[in-house]
């Protein structure tokens, strides 16, 4: 007994009752089995609008699929490899939770000034235009959950992590073991 593998293609029939054509087109699988081709039916893919079908069909040839004009268009795309990276690491090292025990804005605003600095240093006016929607170099304020709308937030984020300084020390020294 062979084992049953082989190429995927769709097949169309046709057929005509009382005037009106009839056409079914299944998925199926071609393979040999002792010596003859047989055809096993994936599925029935009738249901589907045509277009579909055809495009399936010029995918199991190996065929890019026809340009569209209703399709979608690229307008923008954002780096997210290094974000989602060093973001884990950070995390993983608790860093989040060393700044502050509870979630907040001012937190996430210094995980993202932190975060930028690691991915690409720059002054906290480039990091906070980076950050911004419209003109943003990564996806990291979209990961974090971010809308900076005045470049103010970053400068008010690190008078709120100055005050925390000391806290942050302490919890560092007992981390370390000193």
């Amino acid at each position: 007994m062979a084992k049953r593998s082989g190429a995927l293609h769709v097949a169309t029939t046709s057929r005509r009752y009382k005037g009106k054509l009839y056409q079914t087109h299944l998925l199926r699988r071609t393979y040999r089995q002792d010596g003859k081709v047989k055809h096993q039916t994936v599925g029935n893919i009738s249901h589907l609008p045509a277009e579909l079908i055809d495009i399936i069909r010029r995918h199991l040839r190996g065929e890019l699929p026809p340009a569209s004009s209703g399709g979608f268009e690229i307008v923008r795309s954002l780096p997210h490899g290094h974000v989602a990276a060093v973001l884990a690491t950070l995390r993983t090292l608790g860093l989040e939770e060393l700044i502050a025990s509870r979630p907040s804005l001012q937190r996430t605003l210094v995980t993202a000034m932190i975060v930028s600095r690691v991915i690409e240093p720059c002054s906290k006016l480039a990091t906070s235009r980076g950050l911004k929607e419209q003109s943003a170099t990564s996806s990291l304020a979209l990961e974090l959950g971010l809308q900076i709308d005045e470049d103010r937030q970053l400068y008010q984020a690190m008078d709120w992590l100055l005050s925390r300084q000391v806290q942050i020390e302490n919890k560092l020294a007992l981390c370390s073991g000193f």
